[in-house]
Formats: structure tokens, sequence, C-alpha cells
């Protein structure tokens, strides 16, 4: 299993140098550990301003959730509370690292999605079904990710970015699947293997 290096390198602002790996990753259990938190925070504090009319729930997790990603993308993954919490959560799994350039577009979204929602809210004075419409997409997005491990971000940068990222959570940059009705195989395919032998 792969284990964080001492810091002979200088530390990157996203994610940590692991040995074995040349770009600095992640580790995809803590951060949908951290979604899944962010989700149960936000779907409340929508939930609440849906059903009352009362947005300062919804206004008080856009600045928070703002605040996360802004010290996620510029000040360091090593400060960001929920990541904090979801490492300390999945501490006994194994870790299953990705590449930090892919979480980076899928963080500065959350970022500017949150931000949007704040001044839409704020200083535009916009309908309040501006700003929840808003958190709901957001909402969604995280939802995916802690449950699925769907990253609208990762999803952008493998198909976009210059520098494609090498490592994507659940090996989505290297493996193929197979199409429907077929099972799946790891590795080389067995002569003897039937598709009774295989789950769905």
């Amino acid at each position: 299993m792969s284990t964080p290096l001492p810091d002979r390198r200088p530390h990157p602002v996203i994610g940590q140098w692991v040995i074995g790996i040349d770009v600095p990753v992640v580790n995809e259990r803590a951060v949908r550990a951290s979604a899944g938190i962010l989700f149960l925070a936000g779907f409340s504090a929508w939930h609440y301003s849906v059903l009352t009319g009362d947005l300062r729930s919804l206004q008080a997790f856009g600045i928070v959730f703002a605040l996360e990603m802004y010290l996620r993308v510029f000040v360091g993954t090593r400060w960001t509370p929920t990541l904090a919490i979801g490492s300390l959560i999945t501490r006994r799994q194994r870790p299953e690292w990705v590449d930090a350039r892919s979480k980076t577009v899928a963080w500065m979204l959350g970022f500017g999605m949150a931000l949007s929602g704040c001044v839409a809210l704020g200083w535009l004075g916009l309908a309040p079904v501006v700003a929840q419409t808003i958190c709901a997409i957001c909402l969604a997005l995280l939802f995916a990710e802690a449950a699925f491990g769907f990253c609208l971000g990762c999803e952008l940068a493998r198909r976009f970015a210059r520098e494609k990222p090498t490592l994507c959570s659940g090996d989505t940059c290297t493996y193929s699947p197979p199409r429907r009705g077929e099972p799946h195989r790891i590795g080389a395919p067995s002569a003897t293997l039937h598709s009774r032998d295989v789950g769905p």
C-alpha cells in the first residue's frame, strides 16, 4: 500500500506526494466522505430555506462552503476542515489516490457556484429561488460524488484539460467499461471464463 512521502519535496498546495506516484494526489475516499458531510449540512440548510422562506441558513452554508473550497484551492488541502474529518473517518481504509489536478477543477467549480449564489442573494438581490437553484445543483453534484463517485470537475479535466490527469477515481482514466449486458473483466480474459462465472 502506498504511503505518504516525507517532506523531501516542496509540499503542494493541493494534495500530497506519495511513493511511486509522480504527481500530487488526494485520497478519493476522504474526498467522498467530505462530500457526504457537506451534502448533509447543505441539504438541511436548503430544505429549511425552501420550507420556511428563511434564507439565513442557506446564506450561512454558502459562506462556509465557499470558504471550504477557497481553502482547498488557494491555501492547501491540509487546512480544510471537512477533508480532515473525512481523512479521520476513512483512516482505516486503503487510500485510493487520484490526481490532484482533476480535483482542482472540481473545487474551482464548487467555489464559483458558491460565490455566485452568495452574490445572487447579497449584492444583486435576486429572487431567492435563484440562489436555491444554484445550491440545489451544487448539492446534486455533492451527492453524486459521495454516493456514486462521479466528479463533474474531474470529468471535465479528463476530457478537456491540456495536461490530462493520470489517476482518476475508479480508474476511469484507463478503464474501458463493458457494454450493456456484458460482464466486467479485469485483466486478460480467460478462455474458460463463462458469463455465469462473473457477477453482473
